[in-house]
């Protein structure tokens, strides 16, 4: 006769608290549309402004020099690189949005409003660096179509690929 043995199962194992349920997929994303729009205004903020007081030096600049085509080169190129420094600002304002608050508090503010929270697998807070990779993970599963995003919704503890490469999980609190 052959015995059976049980062997550990391979790969993170799941939260060993029992009374934690996991948080759906569709919680999560109406938590990051509430993340999505704090971020936008934030951002918002901060960059017209900025935006505005570039604009404004630059008509009063070019006003003598109406027409000429130095001036249009020049608004471009100050156009361009006020433009991708909008985008390295949101860039950078997301990761440690998301990155700190989900560290120290264990949820941005959208989760918070939703009573979901981000945890190790053990069901502990996870570092800055977890928090990091985790947000910059987001970004491969957005490049995939977003089937990284709805893995979420078919994953047996619910986790999108962001989760899985940062070993954690969004538990409901």
């Amino acid at each position: 006769m052959q015995q059976s043995t049980t062997q550990p199962p391979i790969g993170p194992t799941p939260m060993q608290h029992p009374m934690a349920t996991y948080a759906g997929f569709w919680k999560r994303f109406a938590a990051y549309i509430i993340d999505s729009i704090i971020i936008s205004i934030a951002c918002f903020i901060i960059i017209v402004p900025l935006l505005g007081l570039l604009g404004i030096g630059l008509f009063t600049s070019s006003h003598d020099y109406y027409g000429n085509e130095e001036v249009s080169a020049g608004f471009l190129a100050l156009f361009l690189g006020a433009y991708m420094s909008a985008i390295i600002v949101l860039i950078i304002g997301q990761w440690l949005y998301f990155a700190i608050m989900e560290s120290t508090k264990g949820a941005t503010l959208g989760k918070m409003a939703l009573g979901i929270k981000v945890t190790d697998m053990n069901g502990s807070m996870i570092s800055f660096g977890r928090a990091t990779g985790r947000y910059f993970g987001k970004i491969l599963s957005g490049l995939i179509l977003y089937i990284g995003f709805i893995m979420a919704a078919f994953t047996q503890q619910k986790q999108a690929l962001h989760d899985i490469m940062a070993g954690t999980l969004v538990v409901n609190k």
